[in-house]
């Protein structure tokens, strides 16, 4: 896997373990459950763009 395709990569593992935390947060009805979804979710987001980017200059 090239160097390029590593950074978002683990930017996304890192928001989805986020969000499977606060997931569980939730379902217990722990405080804080909201914005563990919500930065899990926005850091999933962000990985995604970045890697869409990557792949889009790469073709070029």
């Amino acid at each position: 896997m090239e160097n390029k395709y590593k950074f978002p990569l683990v930017f996304f593992l890192l928001g989805f373990a986020i969000t499977i935390i606060g997931a569980l947060f939730k379902i217990m009805h722990w405080p804080g459950a909201k914005i563990l979804l919500f930065i899990g979710m926005l850091s999933e987001v962000g990985a995604i763009l970045i890697l869409i980017i990557n792949i889009l200059k790469t073709k070029k």
